[in-house]
């Protein structure tokens, strides 16, 4: 596939939206509740979980530091809410040895889905078969029950080209989601970088013949970002696909714009 001509004709296809009580129910069921704050603290982790379940619905994930797992995991215990983490995080340099480690130690907290950073910068410089290893060995660690999210870091990555190679190699690899970004680095999700990404995911799902998804991360903040990246996939994946097996974003104030317009919506 040409990504540099098929990308600006599947961010064409993105038309106004009509941002309605039904849209920001969808849109908090796809969500992956985020905090990765370097002063995050228990007492602060706990009071950010509230946002999780809302009287309209609930988040898909909550995603938070290693350490604050096993607070999460008993926090949502016996709910559909899934606990995430981050692991390789945010550069993507450890040793692949020592993020297995990290991955085993996160799945005996409560784990449910693993956000590791992709090795991007040996990617980049030509190692990627490592980058192939990589991504499958932490696949084997999560084993079929819990996810892998690979992020790409595709501000670093920066060409669809590049963007549409690397996410070959962690789909391939077993990645059961790419990611677009940390939110680490200056430049985060972009439309340009979501299109390529769920493009390569509609070319390899027959090939593969399992569920692949894609989480937008990085600077979606507020409702119309949030309601484009749906629409986006909808009009390449299909509306079925737009739901918390094969989609997600990551936002750490999106619930918040959300309560905001759900009030708005029930206003006289």
């Amino acid at each position: 596939m040409q990504w540099d001509e098929a990308v600006p004709v599947a961010i064409k296809t993105i038309k106004p939206i009509h941002v309605d009580a039904p849209l920001l129910q969808r849109m908090l069921s796809v969500i992956d509740l985020t905090s990765l704050n370097a002063d995050d603290t228990e007492r602060g982790i706990a009071a950010f979980c509230e946002k999780a379940q809302l009287p309209f619905g609930h988040v898909a994930a909550v995603c938070i530091y290693p350490a604050f797992l096993r607070l999460v995991a008993a926090n949502f215990a016996g709910t559909s809410i899934k606990v995430a983490t981050v692991v390789n995080f945010p550069h993507g340099d450890s040793s692949l040895e020592s993020v297995l480690l990290e991955i085993g130690d996160a799945l005996q907290n409560g784990a449910e889905e693993i956000d590791v950073v992709f090795p991007y910068r040996r990617y980049l410089a030509g190692d990627k078969e490592y980058a192939r290893t990589f991504v499958a060995d932490c696949k084997a660690a999560c084993g079929e029950k819990v996810s892998l999210k690979v992020i790409l870091e595709t501000g670093a990555l920066r060409e669809s080209n590049i963007i549409a190679d690397a996410s070959l190699t962690a789909l391939t690899a077993g990645a059961d989601f790419i990611k677009t970004s940390t939110g680490k680095i200056p430049e985060g999700a972009t439309l340009e970088a979501a299109a390529t990404m769920m493009l390569v995911v509609k070319q390899l799902t027959p090939q593969l013949k399992r569920k692949l998804g894609v989480k937008i991360s990085g600077g979606v903040r507020d409702v119309a970002q949030a309601a484009e990246y749906m629409q986006l996939a909808e009009n390449i994946m299909g509306r079925d696909w737009v739901e918390p097996e094969t989609f997600r974003i990551g936002a750490s104030k999106l619930v918040d714009e959300i309560m905001k317009g759900m009030v708005g919506k029930a206003s006289p």
